[in-house]
């Protein structure tokens, strides 16, 4: 057969372009799987450490031992919560007076740690993917879903300017609460963000490979943002999600003891917990994690102590508001 003239007189590039809309449809499909299997690949690992630990009676028995990070670095915070010594030292510090107290981190702050964690602002969500994705909008979009990571992302940015409102003995009450790592549930209970009522907690699912973020994201044009995700150190901190989670339910408050002093601060803000919030906070839209806190501070030891003894790990705001103002 011979060819037509016309054809073979072409460049080869255009030739190419002209034949390639079923190869490009098909290098798209097998993207998305290898996306997709990387997603799963990091959440059995996650998740074979959780049921380890649970056959062994312990929720550390499966944390890693993490790459050496800069010399000196002592938060005080011990494993599974302090999570690949590669990155704790960008987590937040301890407060070193209370003028710091719920303070955000700041966008210059935000983008330098994303770039050491392997994130890239222009692989985040645009404007318009952020807002269709937390308002349940797009390609598979579900309202419900979409409302329960948005509270979560309101929760984790509960600093300076942008309170969190309850109904605390029937007023509505502004409270900010990010530095020691709780919020104050819509109903006026106090409790640490990985609390099991919390929607902080429940959005789990929602992130895991499979599940709706990875699904949205997928179908609307954002799988450049999930490979991001899962080739930064995102993957290395969610190896100490559930191991930390477990370690501490159901109160969800982490341990520390630097300068010699113990004392307790709610989950969200140990290390490794706060590198995984982070992460996916940067990727939905920078400028929100740019709101996080930047420093941590010990809950005070008296609302400790209640938080700790209660059975469900929540107390009410009203009987400690004047301790944590």
């Amino acid at each position: 057969m011979a060819l037509d003239p016309t054809t073979a007189a072409r460049p080869r590039e255009e030739l190419s372009r002209q034949t390639t809309p079923g190869r490009e449809k098909l290098e798209g499909q097998m993207r998305t799987q290898r996306l997709v299997n990387v997603g799963l690949a990091f959440w059995m690992i996650v998740s074979a450490g959780y049921l380890d630990a649970q056959e062994r009676g312990s929720a550390v028995s499966m944390v890693p031992t993490a790459a050496s990070g800069p010399p000196g670095v002592d938060t005080g915070f011990s494993q599974p919560y302090a999570g690949s010594s590669k990155y704790e030292y960008l987590a937040p510090i301890q407060i070193d007076s209370s003028d710091q107290l719920h303070l955000p981190i700041g966008q210059r702050e935000a983008d330098r740690i994303a770039h050491r964690i392997g994130l890239n602002k222009a692989h985040a969500f645009t404007e318009e993917q952020y807002i269709e994705f937390i308002t349940g909008r797009g390609v598979g979009g579900d309202p419900d879903q979409a409302k329960v990571i948005d509270a979560s992302a309101r929760i984790l940015t509960n600093t300076v300017g942008r309170p969190l409102y309850s109904n605390v003995n029937g007023q509505l009450t502004p409270t900010v609460l990010a530095s020691y790592g709780l919020f104050v549930n819509e109903h006026g209970l106090l409790e640490s963000p990985a609390n099991n009522h919390a929607p902080t907690r429940k959005v789990n699912d929602l992130l895991a490979p499979g599940g709706y973020m990875n699904t949205w994201c997928l179908n609307n044009g954002a799988t450049k943002t999930l490979e991001m995700l899962y080739r930064s150190a995102y993957t290395v901190e969610g190896l100490f999600l559930n191991p930390s989670q477990r370690a501490a339910e159901p109160h969800e408050l982490v341990p520390n003891d630097e300068g010699g002093v113990d004392s307790w601060v709610g989950m969200s803000m140990a290390p490794s917990i706060w590198l995984v919030n982070f992460a996916l906070l940067y990727i939905l839209n920078p400028s929100v994690a740019a709101e996080m806190p930047a420093a941590w501070a010990p809950i005070p030891s008296n609302v400790a102590n209640a938080i700790l003894a209660s059975p469900t790990g929540q107390v009410w705001y009203s009987d400690y508001a004047s301790y944590l103002q």
